[in-house]
């Protein structure tokens, strides 16, 4: 009778447990790291980022880019470095690079290029071009770093996206680059632009060495993801063509040969919406063994792009959901409720004015941000900010505060002054909370949701 009664309270126990997490509420509290009162009185624009542990101190560290433009067209920016500490909410900041060698800084990326065992960074300038900086190895934070503006990237136009993978799996990695041709084509009449790969020297450093290889041409390309899509152990690039609205995926043949692949869907789009590639994520959705693609689908959708078993197939795809009328560029897909599946968190692109509060219709595109859970019975979207001014182009899911659930690093752009890098702590309660509490008294004003 006793162990009877031991195993009627584990069973209790155990389901009183698990109602305990299904119950808890999801809420989000906001933390600045870097914006103008921390940084640079100027500092806006803020666009891409990326994570590494730069110093090798155990501790996180953020590179960040911003093209400092109010509107098209300003030739400087900054990449700067938020570095880690013990403490999640504090951090040492300072600039990598400024001005015209940053010009409309609008991608990056980390890896050790030059094969010394640290961590480097290329950025791609939106104005201007590729800069590759050399990782010091010591006095990360006090020293210049050393840097190039490969010669084969000067006059080019646009750099939009820019990555390090190892293609040709020889222990060392290329960089690959899309060339969109200027900061804001017109689609109507834009040619087709490069998406390539640099080969890099023995010396990166060494600028005048790096060698182009042009692996496609598109309009307006606006991605070069490297993703071993197919999983068979080596690199292959997801491109987006902006200007023909079409994404494509080049197959890694082996010594940087490549096979071109058209991402054809199974249907259309809902009216109104297409496809480019701009913000991608990959899981395998339907336990297919085959990662599949998730996309931002312009302006307000996010979509799953299911891989068939075979290249020549077409793609069946799946809505996930909208937030119309808002523009949703960010796409990051990972367990955010740590239930066991994937859930989708992203955000959007403000309209109108990026430096003060337009007295417009509440039916236009704010700055929000939301994230998709996925559910038994479907898609479910929770919303968590609306403000009149915000541009979250790119998210990263990391546990920052070590309390086992993820947060979210991001930057904010379109809203001088308080454009920068943030994070989103997730907090997790059975009582009610706020879902969203600002790092600021005073931001752009807050706007409803229209569901």
């Amino acid at each position: 009778m006793e162990l009877y009664s031991k195993l009627i309270l584990t069973l209790f126990l155990s389901i009183s447990i698990s109602s305990v997490f299904a119950d808890n509420l999801i809420g989000w509290r906001e933390h600045i790291i870097d914006d103008v009162k921390l940084g640079p009185s100027d500092l806006a624009g803020s666009d891409g980022l990326e994570i590494a542990d730069l110093d090798k101190d155990g501790y996180i560290d953020i590179v960040s880019v911003h093209e400092l433009d109010t509107k098209y067209g300003v030739p400087r920016g900054y990449v700067r470095i938020a570095w880690g500490t013990s403490d999640p909410k504090k951090w040492e900041l300072t600039t990598l690079a400024s001005g015209k060698e940053a010009a409309s800084a609008e991608d990056v990326d980390i890896a050790d290029a030059d094969g010394d065992g640290w961590l480097d960074i290329i950025v791609a300038c939106e104005l201007a071009h590729l800069i590759y900086f050399r990782n010091p190895a010591s006095k990360h934070r006090s020293t210049t770093w050393e840097r190039t503006i490969p010669k084969i990237s000067l006059n080019r136009g646009s750099f939009i996206r820019v990555f390090f993978a190892d293609f040709d799996e020889d222990g060392k990695v290329e960089v690959v680059a899309a060339n969109k041709g200027g900061e804001n084509p017109e689609i109507e009449n834009a040619p087709l632009n490069n998406v390539s790969i640099f080969k890099l020297p023995q010396d990166p450093l060494d600028g005048d060495s790096w060698e182009e290889q042009i692996i496609t041409q598109v309009r307006i390309p606006i991605n070069s993801q490297p993703v071993d899509l197919d999983s068979d152990g080596d690199m292959d690039i997801v491109v987006g063509s902006r200007g023909e609205a079409r994404i494509l995926w080049l197959e890694n043949l082996g010594n940087l040969q490549f096979k071109e692949h058209n991402i054809d869907l199974s249907g259309d789009l809902e009216s109104g919406s297409w496809l480019t590639g701009f913000n991608m994520d990959y899981a395998d959705l339907n336990n297919d063994g085959r990662l599949d693609i998730v996309s931002s689908v312009w302006p307000s959708s996010a979509y799953i792009l299911y891989q068939p078993d075979s290249p020549e197939n077409k793609w069946n795809f799946l809505k996930i959901g909208s937030i119309k009328p808002d523009r949703l560029v960010s796409i990051a897909a990972t367990d955010i409720d740590a239930d066991g599946d994937i859930d989708i968190f992203s955000g959007s692109y403000s309209l109108g004015s990026r430096d003060k509060d337009d007295n417009d219709s509440l039916n236009r595109s704010y700055g929000s941000v939301v994230w998709f859970e996925n559910t038994a019975s479907g898609w479910k979207k929770n919303n968590i900010l609306r403000r009149k001014r915000g541009m979250y182009d790119k998210w990263i899911p990391y546990d920052l505060d070590g309390d086992s659930d993820l947060d979210f690093i991001g930057t904010r752009g379109n809203s001088q002054p308080y454009d920068g890098v943030i994070w989103l702590e997730q907090l997790s309660s059975r009582n009610t909370q706020p879902v969203f509490s600002p790092a600021r008294m005073v931001d752009s004003q807050s706007v409803p949701f229209p569901d």
